[in-house]
């Protein structure tokens, strides 16, 4: 499967723009499976809590009708960043994917909100990292903050996740998690890592770029640098089975010693 991962500034509080974007870059993109956009691509990021509010959406909204049309006509699944706005009107920092038909296959809410400026703007997801299967691959997700923990992509992989999608919005001074946490949480959990930033500036916030598509051995099979870039990767299988039989990490656990990592 080729994954591409597009790295860009934010256009904040421009929908229109951001959807007219992703058809040209969706268009330039060809010969891939599947696109994957940063961390709330479809607003911006840093934009405070009236205009999230004002911008929010349904998964089934206007947005992610016109990526469903746009991921048909190219022929590619495309999984994008946006806030959503629930049916008891929360609102979530949410990512969905919408397949190469058009459907929605699936829809992750953010569940650990980093600092003020998440707090202030979203609730955390419940309970549920969902697995779905693309081009024969399973696929778990993830959003910026979430994969700083290490629980939540191991529980990923222990539910079969092969590639885990990571959309960002990470910035300095923590460039180091997408120059190390991302490639050390592939290697520790043997699969693929696809975590797809922000470049460039949103009012205060500096973001670090440096996307990427982490394999199982600790490689990167796709890596950008800290300018708009699309970068490529091709998932391969025999790789991954041949760092598994290597690196015994998941068969050696042993979860009875693990227990108190349950509590606070």
């Amino acid at each position: 499967m080729r994954v591409a991962l597009y790295q860009c500034p934010p256009q904040p509080l421009d929908v229109a723009a951001n959807l007219h974007r992703l058809q040209q870059v969706a268009t330039q993109a060809s010969a891939v499976d599947l696109l994957v956009l940063p961390e709330m691509f479809l607003s911006g990021y840093n934009i405070g809590l009236e205009a999230v509010s004002a911008l929010a959406e349904p998964q089934d909204g206007p947005a992610a009708q016109r990526i469903a049309a746009i991921a048909q006509s190219t022929g590619m699944a495309i999984l994008y960043g946006y806030p959503e706005r629930s049916a008891d009107g929360q609102i979530y920092n949410s990512v969905q994917l919408i397949d190469a038909s058009g459907q929605r296959l699936c829809n992750y809410r953010k569940t650990h909100l980093f600092g003020d400026l998440d707090h202030s703007m979203f609730s955390a997801g419940a309970d549920d990292f969902p697995l779905v299967e693309l081009n024969g691959w399973k696929l778990g997700f993830l959003i910026c903050y979430d994969i700083e923990f290490p629980e939540n992509a191991r529980r990923l992989a222990l539910a079969g996740a092969e590639l885990i999608l990571v959309p960002t919005a990470n910035m300095i001074p923590y460039d180091f998690v997408a120059d190390v946490t991302i490639r050390a949480r592939a290697f520790e959990n043997q699969c693929y890592v696809a975590y797809a930033n922000y470049c460039g500036q949103e009012d205060q916030i500096r973001y670090c770029g440096q996307s990427s598509i982490a394999a199982p051995d600790g490689s990167r099979i796709a890596l950008a640098g800290l300018d708009e870039a699309l970068i490529i990767g091709t998932l391969d299988r025999a790789l991954m089975n041949e760092s598994r039989a290597l690196n015994r990490y998941l068969a050696d656990r042993r979860p009875e010693l693990y227990t108190a990592l349950g509590k606070r």
